[in-house]
């Protein structure tokens, strides 16, 4: 193997790699949310606006400043 290491090290950090990089992906994209509602026929140009929703829903939540702030 490459750089003197053995087949099982090798798969073991191929196999770990492989893991991190679809667990980012998924993070990603349930934080961005694609919108998926976008029509065949592309939009003129300044038509096409683009928000968080994840952040649009943070930000509509109420607030209850009663109850203690826990981490």
């Amino acid at each position: 193997m490459p750089a003197g290491v053995s087949w099982t090290s090798y798969l073991k950090m191929f196999a770990a790699s492989l893991l991190a990089t679809c667990a980012g992906a998924e993070v990603v994209h349930r934080y961005y949310r694609p919108d998926l509602t976008i029509s065949e026929i592309p939009p003129k140009p300044g038509e096409l606006k683009t928000e968080l929703l994840g952040l649009k829903e943070r930000q509509h939540e109420p607030q209850n400043s009663s109850l203690p702030r826990t981490l």
